[in-house]
Order: structure tokens, then sequence, then C-alpha cells
């Protein structure tokens, strides 16, 4: 088609941002030292009227946050490469540490907004990359969290006291018909998967592969029991749980058993989409919590489980002391350290899985699940990958948040938790990493220091009422925040490039006019066709024009 009297188009240029070394620098000194006086007692008192400002909640937390936009800042801000690694790591490694030192709540902060920061990286693969509602997310990281708990605690003790009293005929000789139960039915299982990608599946066929997963989860509970029994003689011993350095080896554990459960979940659902699969995600999560619950020999129901060793690293111990901090501080530290360099791990695995054929195959279901099996994609194995991926970043935190939290309850894995860290995701841009990770920071901000300083702030000013106390009202504000953010940027805070051209396509589209197309229509200008008659009498031809 032609178009009579175009409008010249519209030349875009590029946007070149500014350098803004100067300012990060600037910023980061400034924001570092208002945290550090803020978080100082002594020094606090000697400034009179501004340490009484510091001191407020309202100002401590906005303090925080700023300071925390540092990180944020230097990823977006156009600086040289020094500044951004000046920042980046001063921030986290030196100036945090520092001021959690003076004030061992911002450690812990910290903490917690990192934990969170994980969560949802591993449900943006879920839900971002995959485009699987999950809303029973939190129950991987109950999973991870009890791995460890039950044996990191004197919960362990019960656990062996219990079946060396109810012992029965279980023994040795137990241990090795599990053994080989445990074997057969795996070899019968890998077997009889190996013929079917030879011949078609029959009847009789996948009743002997079910049949051989029944062997398999029996050899696995009489082995399991054996054990458990022959160890009871050691009861008193482990009375207040396992060696911690076994620590390290739980890390890996609570990786392998949240995946695993993941896979078991994700098998009879990722047939089912959209609201469908996420009320039953939402379902299955509910058992595990109430599982964890009625499940009293094991999980101490909902008493908790408590006190939860952390590992035992005493060099660092030493490097802590040396460093000035406090021997009840040396925990929370090293944790701090572990939760920095698994999330790095995850950002790292998130990034490069992205760039992957199974990160393209993620985003080609949840554009159109069957064009992609069209495409060859196959279905079940990749969403099971993206399940059990996101279930293993659930667990290895849930395992850290336990031995920070020293307890964990079954209530400490409710629904709430799941629609949290969905709402991180959603809030910060789904599909982008760098977009969740600052949706984890705002909400744990707002949850755990915005809303309780306002609270406390407007605690004791009469005219404002208890019952409209912001801290009343989270869930209240953040809903209304998730509401204006699809009203007004349904991309998230800080969306990625794919995400942004989806729902913006429109508003993406160039004049190209001038060279004949169709979006010359924006122009105002008439469209002729070459193909159709003339409009009027005295018109020529569209070709012809």
């Amino acid at each position: 088609m032609t178009v009579a009297n175009p409008a010249k188009p519209a030349v875009r240029r590029p946007l070149v941002k500014p350098d803004r070394t100067v300012w990060l620098v600037l910023f980061f000194v400034v924001t570092s030292i208002l945290l550090l006086v803020s978080h100082e007692t002594d020094v606090m008192k000697n400034l009179g009227a501004l340490g009484d400002v510091l001191r407020n909640k309202v100002v401590e937390a906005l303090v925080v946050s700023l300071f925390l936009a540092n990180v944020l800042f230097a990823y977006l801000w156009k600086a040289a490469n020094w500044a951004k690694l000046l920042v980046g790591i001063g921030s986290l490694l030196f100036v945090l540490p520092l001021a959690g030192q003076a004030d061992t709540s911002l450690l812990d902060l910290s903490i917690q907004i990192m934990i969170f920061a994980a969560l949802a990286l591993g449900l943006n693969i879920v839900v971002g990359l995959a485009g699987l509602l999950d809303l029973g997310y939190v129950a991987f990281f109950a999973v991870g969290a009890y791995t460890w708990s039950i044996f990191g605690s004197p919960r362990f003790s019960e656990v062996l006291k219990y079946y060396g009293a109810n012992a029965g005929s279980t023994g040795s000789g137990t241990l090795v018909i599990g053994l080989v139960l445990t074997a057969v039915a795996a070899g019968s299982m890998l077997y009889i998967r190996g013929m079917h990608g030879r011949v078609a599946p029959t009847t009789l066929s996948n009743l002997s592969f079910l049949l051989a997963g029944f062997g398999l989860l029996s050899g696995i509970i009489l082995v399991g029991r054996s054990i458990l029994v022959l160890a009871s003689g050691s009861a008193e011993a482990l009375a207040n749980g396992i060696n911690p350095g076994f620590f390290w080896l739980f890390l890996a554990l609570s990786v392998m058993t949240a995946a695993l459960v993941g896979v078991l979940i994700g098998l009879p659902v990722l047939k089912l989409k959209g609201d469908y699969l996420a009320i039953i995600t939402l379902g299955l999560g509910e058992v595990i919590r109430v599982l964890a619950n009625n499940l009293g020999l094991y999980t101490a129901g909902s008493q908790g489980i408590t006190p939860i060793a952390s590992a035992s690293v005493p060099w660092f111990n030493s490097l802590a002391g040396a460093l000035g901090f406090r021997p009840e501080q040396y925990y929370l530290l090293f944790l701090y350290v572990l939760v920095l360099i698994v999330i790095a791990v995850i950002l790292l695995v998130n990034v490069r899985l992205d760039n992957s054929r199974i990160g393209r195959a993620w985003i080609a279901i949840r554009d159109d699940e069957i064009a992609a099996q069209a495409m060859g994609v196959p279905l079940m194995q990749t969403k099971l990958i993206a399940f059990a991926t996101g279930a293993s970043f659930a667990g290895v935190m849930g395992m850290i948040f336990a031995a920070k939290q020293t307890f964990i309850s079954p209530e400490s894995f409710n629904l709430l938790q799941s629609i949290t860290v969905l709402s991180m995701v959603v809030l910060g841009g789904m599909g982008s990493f760098s977009g969740v990770i600052l949706g984890a920071a705002v909400v744990t901000l707002l949850n755990l220091r915005i809303l309780p300083g306002l609270g406390e702030a407007s605690a004791n000013v009469s005219w404002i009422p208890q019952e409209v106390n912001p801290a009343n009202f989270n869930r209240f504000i953040f809903g209304s925040i998730l509401v204006a953010m699809m009203l007004l940027r349904p991309e998230g805070l800080l969306p990625n490039a794919r995400r942004t051209r989806e729902l913006h396509h429109e508003d993406d589209q160039e004049d190209e006019s001038a060279d004949g197309n169709a979006s010359g229509l924006k122009a105002g200008g008439d469209v002729y066709s070459a193909g159709l008659a003339t409009t009027k009498e005295d018109d020529k031809t569209g070709g012809d024009r």
C-alpha cells in the first residue's frame, strides 16, 4: 500500500545517560555516614536535637532505605566501574556489617531481605519465566527448614528414643532387606523407563512401573527405620542434635530434598494451567504445613522446634572477635556472609539459565504453550525443571532461615508467606532478576521497618486513633500498592526489556509511513491500495498514485 501525503516520520535519537560517578560516590558517602551515626548510641546522645530526630523510627527506616538504594543506583546509573565496585562492595561488606555491630537488628534485617530476595528469585523462575502460577511456594521453604531443624536440634534425640523404645523386630537384617529392595526397585524402574523409550508403553508396563515405584518407597522406609533403630543407642550423646559441622552437608541435602519435593508435587499437577494450577498448588502447599503440624514426633507440631544449631566456624568467630563483634553476634555475621554468597550463586544460576536453551524453552511455554510444544519443547520435563529449580532455591534458604531464627513452627510457613513472595515478584517485575530483588527489598522494608516505624511514631499522637495505626494495615497497604502497580506500571518497578516490549508493544510502534508501511495511518494520511478500486470517479488507481 502507498500513503498519500505522509507526515514526516519522527527521528528517534539514542538516549545518552549522563555520567553520575560523582553523584553516586557522594550519595554513598552521605548515606553511609547517616547510617553509621544513626546506629551509634553514644554519638546520638551528643547530637542533641539532631540525635532525637535520627532516633525517630520513621527517620531510621528512611535512612536504612536510602542507604540500601546505593546498590540500586550503582546498578542503574551510568558511572565508572570502580565507583560501582566501591559502592557495592563498600555497602554490603563494610558499612552494613559495621552498622550491624552497633545494632544487631540491622544485620537481622539485611539477612531477612536477602532470604526473601532468594525466594523471589526462585519463584520468578516458576512464575516469571515459565508462566506457572504457584501459590504453594512456601512449602519448599518449609521442607528446607525442617530438613536441618529435625537433625540440628534436640528433636533428633527424641526421635531416636522413640524408635529405640519401639524397635520391634527391626535390626540389621531389616536394613539389608531394605537396601536390596531399594536397589531392585530402582533398577526395575530404570529398565522399564528405558524400554518405554524404545517401544510404546502398555498397560502391563505402566502397572509394573507403579509397582516398582511402590517397592522403592517401601525400601527407603525400611532403610530409614532400620538406621534410626540402630542409632537409637546414641540418643543421649545427641541430646543437642548432630554435630554442627554437618551444617554444610545439609545445605546440599536441603537443595536436593526441596527439589525432589518440587518434582513430586509437580508431576500430578503440571498438566493443569492458569487458575486451576494456582488452586491445586495452594492446596498442596497447605498439605505440607498441615503435615508439619500433625507429625508431632518429627516436627514437635504447633510447639515448634528449638533451639536449632548453626554451623560452627572457629576461624570465622576469631576473625569476628578481632573486628570487634560480640560473641552473640558471631552467628548472625556468619549467616550474613553465607547468605551473600548463596544469593550470588543463585543470581549467577538464574542468569545462566535465562540465557540457556532451558530458559528459552520456559519463555516459549509462558508465551504460548501449544506453539512451544509444536516446536518440540517437552512440556512436562521443562516445567518440572522449573519447579525443581525454584524449589531448590527455597530449600537452601529455608535451612538458613531456620538457623537464623533458631526456632520454627508450622505457622512460619502459612499461605500468607507465599502471597508475600509472589507480591515481591509482581511488584519488582516478573522475569527481571534485578526487579524481583528490588521488590523483595521494598516489601521487606515496608513490613519490618517502615510500617512498624510509622505505627510506633503515631502511637503517641493524640489525634490519631489506634484503630487506624499504619502497622495494623500491612496487607491493605500491600494490596493497594499492587493494584496501583497493575494500573500504572504493570511491568513492575524494574522490568526487563522483553516484558516491557510485551506490555507496551503498541506504544513502541514507530511511524514508518515514509517507507510505505501501514503504520502511516498514525500520521493521518489517506491510504490507497494498488489492488482495490478508486474511491472517487476522477481518482487514479492506488498503484498509479
